[in-house]
């Protein structure tokens, strides 16, 4: 039996994270430079993003480019934004085939025009497809979405329009970069590295980590298939005990009869 035709449909994650990791590493493996490793990941890029679409899961975030990355040599940063342009205007046709939404969360103001006038017009063209919501994290890090986030919180107490009583958990995370989309359920990284490198430290407090020796441009459907089958054969528990879901599950299937 294939992997596609093991997973449980009716237990999905709804929302799948990944930390693209292993481009550069892959490249130098070839004697090439990092670009030529960030080239081949696209390929990766469009098939995760297929094989999400066809099994339906409903969020797909990828960590495309951190805050951080700004840092690395003017070279290779020009040529992941020229990349990007180019991945855009490519995959537009791709997206619309699956009925995928692009989304962006991330310091978008810092992007260079193209990129984001690139992005802004793929957005808006597939703004209307219902299926899978693909959300790329372009110049993003948790630290830079808190932070930002704080300030807001700082800024409304200031203005009167919220008390300090007002914070909860729930208020917090309406001031994040990106709104009505569910936290993710399940992280996965790539490359045998395991850290989570300042991705989405807040949405992930509960989510399902993943972690594989597989560099990102070798990463294809079947790879998405064995995360979420070990997804599957977990238990989500969110601080409670297994008797407690065990009960709260029979209870669902009860009032479903």
């Amino acid at each position: 039996m294939e992997l596609k035709d093991q997973i449980n449909k009716d237990r999905l994650p709804r929302h799948v994270a990944i930390i693209m990791d292993g481009n550069g590493r892959w490249a130098k493996k070839r004697g090439k430079h990092r670009i030529f490793g960030h080239k081949n990941g696209v390929i990766s890029v469009r098939q995760v993003t297929e094989a999400a679409a066809e099994l339906g899961i409903e969020y797909l975030t990828l960590y495309a480019f951190s805050t951080e990355n700004w840092n690395r040599p003017r070279e290779e940063v020009d040529a992941l934004m020229a990349l990007l342009v180019a991945t855009l205007k490519d995959e537009a046709k791709t997206l619309m085939k699956n009925n995928v939404r692009l989304q962006a969360m991330g310091d978008l103001d810092v992007l260079p025009r193209q990129v984001a006038e690139n992005l802004n017009a793929v957005k808006e063209r597939t703004a209307e497809n219902t299926g899978l919501s693909l959300i790329l994290a372009i110049s993003y890090s948790a630290h830079w979405e808190i932070t930002l986030a704080a300030r807001k919180i700082a800024a409304d107490i200031k203005a009167g329009t919220l008390t300090e009583e007002d914070i909860t958990d729930e208020l917090f995370g309406k001031y994040l970069n990106i709104l009505d989309v569910p936290d993710p359920d399940m992280l996965i990284r790539t490359s045998g590295e395991f850290r989570i490198s300042n991705f989405m430290l807040w949405q992930i407090a509960y989510s399902e980590l993943y972690f594989t020796e597989t560099l990102w441009p070798d990463f294809r459907k079947d790879d998405l298939y064995k995360a979420i089958l070990s997804y599957q054969q977990r238990e989500r528990r969110f601080g409670k005990t297994s008797e407690q879901i065990n009960l709260s599950e029979l209870e669902i299937s009860k009032n479903n009869r």
